[in-house]
């Protein structure tokens, strides 16, 4: 198995593994959504999805390899872009992205994405510090292709990693 699958299942395993957090105590609580369960945005053929999940959990291996610091004050976002044509839904599309994090006091920290190509899926991962139990009011810009920027907007209350 190549080292991209394998990185791909890891976080798709994460996301799972956030998504079912909410009735499981576990150490670190995800970020708790504060706009309706909200996890994607749509704009015609395209779905712009993203997440937020603390950076321990990605393994040290895989953050090794690509770059990632893992810290229990730090959040990364996801996102991804898909197209819908007919019945047939791509994988994660290359993407221009920029965007910013405000917190309630209206400090605002500029995004910065990575992109992790996989071959036919494309996905991009932004690091962002933060205080236990902070609101971060996200806005970002995403442009695929030729088409207009999409603006995605969306809210959440990070946590971090109980010292031990």
């Amino acid at each position: 198995m190549s080292l991209f699958k394998s990185l791909s299942r890891r976080l798709v395993a994460i996301s799972l593994l956030l998504t079912s957090a909410s009735s499981v105590a576990i150490d670190i609580p995800d970020a708790t959504v504060l706009d309706n369960d909200f996890r994607e945005q749509r704009f015609g053929d395209y779905t712009v999805h993203f997440s937020t999940f603390n950076s321990a959990f990605i393994t040290p291996e895989v953050a090794e390899i690509y770059g990632i610091t893992r810290a229990r004050n730090q959040t990364l976002i996801n996102l991804s872009v898909t197209k819908t044509s007919g019945d047939k839904t791509s994988l994660g599309l290359p993407a221009k992205l920029s965007g910013t994090a405000s917190n309630l006091l209206q400090q605002q920290s500029v995004l910065d994405f990575a992109e992790i190509n996989e071959g036919d899926a494309t996905y991009y991962l932004a690091p962002l510090k933060h205080s236990n139990e902070e609101v971060y009011n996200f806005k970002i810009q995403v442009t695929v292709a030729d088409t207009a920027p999409m603006t995605v907007s969306f809210s959440r209350k990070l946590y971090q990693k109980k010292a031990q």
